[in-house]
């Protein structure tokens, strides 16, 4: 009988080994010999709907709140409208100087080395920062710190302490930082290239100086923090190991009462002025000069930003599979990265930029091939397989912009502070629509109306004779390169930053 039974056992695995091979077998054949005749069925994928995230508290403040049990961890973020825009003349660098020391300048109850002490043994991290075009106070930590973490949230949005000590220290940093500005050249590149792009009097282009840093005082900190921290500029993403209503409460409880009357953040300001088209040179002894050829730009609201991210993307913009990388990376092997951006700015619109870093006699020649290629994408329709893969990249990856809880409501937060909530709530449903509706002739048509090689800027960093030498086998006359003439651009002085003679 135990013999029988060993048998049955035998006999009954083995039907299950023949079952699994011929399963094996059958579906095997299905397999393709290459991997391009794969077939998947359609991802099917709807993005979450921001409606369902949104809430808007009696304080003013709006707040994108996702419960997710996941993990014991609670992730919130205090975006702040307002910005390094709203420094006033002669104290360049407050925004960010009260941004930094808002949660590295202590609070009423704690000095700040005791505050660092007291997050590090809670495992939690806070960071504060209030430059460029907006400003935040974020928190991560566990949840079942959640009760000591607010408190320490409400002391540094609303009562931060400015230590006179670490303001005097942060003060120090930010001035040797400032001697340092003209020592890598892709700062002295990014500079001038903004200073082109937009006008020496636009906003972004009011840098900080040694001056306008020291000239910095404690009560200014306190002016501008009670000033542009208050709840009606607050737009929070919160996601974690919450109850809803309960965190909800809680956030009530941080904003009700807020100790300041502060006024609501103005618009971004818009007034740019582009710069003559030809060509400018910053002479930098470096080894390889780097490069900038933009064009003015559009902002993430124009009628023509999905054509011409797909344009864009062949252009430059999709890596391996985009004209300029192959010409001038994997053809003629004249830099490691060549590309191009066309993003569409959130506040203002952001110029069109190409760029690449090469050998100094091999910059115009590579320089030169980037502008050809501009120009054929203007002059000639694009394939059939370049709009597809260009459109496949985008629609492919889609979610990815939604791909955990924390994510979500920063996308959704992100949305609000730059009005595309207020403009098209729907955004996203309708994102992938558009780009499959990119067509050739539409890709054409954004080339031939937004990049304009009449109005081309070429800036070069680099070593200047080198550069103007060229390469023997490849000679290009710099002054062919644009419409407009060729300047030279002097280094400006890192501290005052004013045009050194």
């Amino acid at each position: 009988r135990t013999m029988f039974r060993i048998f049955n056992i035998k006999k009954r695995y083995f039907l299950i080994i023949v079952a699994t091979l011929v399963h094996f077998f059958v579906h095997a054949q299905e397999i393709p010999d290459r991997p391009e005749k794969l077939k998947f069925s359609p991802l099917v994928y709807d993005p979450p709907n921001p409606v369902d995230y949104r809430v808007e508290l009696s304080s003013g403040a709006i707040v994108y709140i996702y419960p997710d049990r996941e993990r014991p961890l609670i992730d919130l973020s205090f975006n702040i409208r307002g910005g390094s825009y709203l420094d006033p003349d002669g104290k360049e660098g407050l925004a960010g100087m009260t941004g930094y020391l808002m949660a590295r300048g202590g609070i009423p109850s704690k000095l700040a080395d005791e505050l660092d002490e007291e997050l590090e043994f809670l495992a939690a991290r806070l960071s504060s920062n209030f430059g460029g075009l907006n400003g935040s106070v974020s928190l991560n930590l566990l949840s079942k710190d959640v009760d000591r973490g607010f408190e320490i949230l409400k002391a540094v949005l609303a009562a931060p302490s400015f230590q006179q000590d670490k303001l005097d220290l942060r003060k120090s940093q930010v001035v040797q930082q400032l001697k340092k500005r003209n020592d890598d050249s892709s700062s002295i590149e990014s500079r001038e290239r903004n200073f082109l792009a937009y006008g020496d009097n636009f906003w972004f282009n009011r840098y900080l100086t040694d001056v306008s840093i020291e000239s910095i005082r404690r009560e200014d900190l306190l002016e501008f923090h009670h000033k542009w921290v208050h709840p009606k500029n607050f737009i929070i993403s919160v996601s974690g190991d919450f109850d809803r209503d309960e965190m909800l409460n809680r956030l009530n409880r941080v904003l009700d009462s807020w100790p300041h009357k502060g006024q609501l953040a103005p618009q971004v300001p818009q007034q740019q002025k582009y710069g003559k088209p030809g060509v400018y040179i910053v002479d930098k002894d470096v080894n390889q000069g780097r490069v900038s050829i933009i064009m003015p730009g559009i902002r993430w609201d124009h009628p023509d930003y999905y054509a011409i991210q797909i344009m864009n993307d062949i252009l430059g913009g999709g890596g391996f599979t985009s004209r300029i990388t192959n010409r001038v990376r994997s053809d003629e092997g004249l830099a490691y990265s060549a590309r191009s951006s066309f993003p569409g700015g959130a506040f203002y619109p952001i110029v069109f930029r190409a760029g690449f870093q090469s050998k100094s006699r091999t910059v115009l020649y590579a320089a030169s091939i980037v502008l050809e290629e501009i120009g054929k994408i203007i002059k000639e329709p694009v394939n059939k397989e370049e709009i597809l893969t260009a459109k496949k990249s985008f629609i492919d990856t889609f979610p990815n912009n939604f791909s955990s809880s924390s994510q979500i409501v920063s996308q959704f937060a992100s949305d609000e502070m730059i009005g595309r909530f207020s403009k098209e709530k729907d955004y996203w449903r309708k994102y992938r629509d558009r780009i499959e509706a990119v067509d050739i002739e539409a890709v054409q048509l954004v080339a031939k109306k937004h990049l304009n090689l009449d109005k081309a800027i070429v800036l070069i960093v680099g070593q200047k004779q080198s550069i103007i030498d060229g390469h023997p086998d490849h000679p290009v006359n710099l002054k062919r390169l644009t419409s407009g003439s060729v300047q030279d651009l002097p280094i400006r002085n890192p501290l005052s930053m004013k045009p050194e003679k």
